[in-house]
This record gives structure tokens, C-alpha cells and sequence, in this order.
């Protein structure tokens, strides 16, 4: 992984056998980054993008492999307890033309990934609902 600022912008490649999700996180440790909008495309060879069931209140996590496009990511970084919380969503194509897609839990490249992060000045936390169970937006914790 390499990446390189450019004002408010880090520009991001992610090399083949590295993992998205960690990848990211680590440049956003590294850059103190609080606050951001993600988006890429690339090539990917293992995925598990995942459901979130409300109802439930669980994910229900799908695992492909196999040489896929990676055709759309989407996301943001907030910040939890203190730490950087993604929260990513991705499409990915086969040879076939058949597009998965959800909540990005894992992606593994396979030949690159270009990756635009677009800091925000500021700072929203996270909190957690009980009514969904999902970690929601806190504005009360941003600075």
C-alpha cells in the first residue's frame, strides 16, 4: 500500500494481497484522519459483503471468491470510543457480469485498488441504538 495527501484528499493504492478494511484503517491511524468520505474501484479475489437483518439485528455475511471488479466503494470514516470507525459499502462483478454487493466486511485485492479519502474538518462519533442495534451518528461527540 502506498498513498500520498493532497491537501484534504489522500490518494491511495492498495497492492494485490493486501485487505481493503485494514488497509484503510491503518492510513486513517496513521493521518489522524476523524472524518472522511471514501471511494474506489479495483480487482478483488476474496470478498464477504454482508446484510444487516434490523429485524434481527445481525448481519448475514455472503463470502465470494474468484476474480471479481470491484465496480463501486463507497463510505465513511467517523470515530468510536476513540477510535476510527468505517463503515463501507461495495459492488462487485464477475466474468459473468453477476454483481454482488453490500456491507463491505472483507475485500482482499487481487491487482490494485485506487482509493480517494476526502478528509472533513471535524469529528462525529458513533453510539449505539437500541432500537436497531446499529452504531449510529452521534453529533453530540464531534468537535
Amino acid at each position: 500500500m502506498e498513498y500520498k495527501v493532497f491537501g484534504s484528499t489522500l490518494v491511495a493504492r492498495i497492492d494485490r494481497g493486501e485487505e481493503i478494511i485494514a488497509s484503510v484503517k491503518n492510513i486513517c491511524e496513521k493521518e489522524n484522519v476523524k472524518l472522511a468520505s471514501i471511494s474506489a474501484l479495483g480487482a478483488v479475489d476474496h470478498i464477504q459483503v454482508g446484510l444487516y437483518q434490523v429485524s434481527e439485528q445481525k448481519y448475514s455475511p455472503n463470502v465470494f471468491d474468484g476474480e471479481m471488479e470491484m465496480t463501486s466503494l463507497t463510505g465513511n470514516v467517523t470515530t468510536k470510543d476513540g477510535q476510527v470507525y468505517l463503515h463501507m459499502h461495495a459492488d462487485f462483478a464477475d466474468a459473468e457480469g453477476h454483481v454482488f454487493g453490500g456491507h463491505l466486511n472483507e475485500a482482499v485485492i487481487s491487482g490494485t485498488c485506487e482509493m480517494f479519502i476526502q478528509t472533513i474538518d471535524g469529528q462525529i462519533g458513533r453510539k449505539h441504538d437500541d432500537a436497531t442495534g446499529l452504531n449510529l451518528f452521534d453529533f453530540t461527540d464531534n468537535k
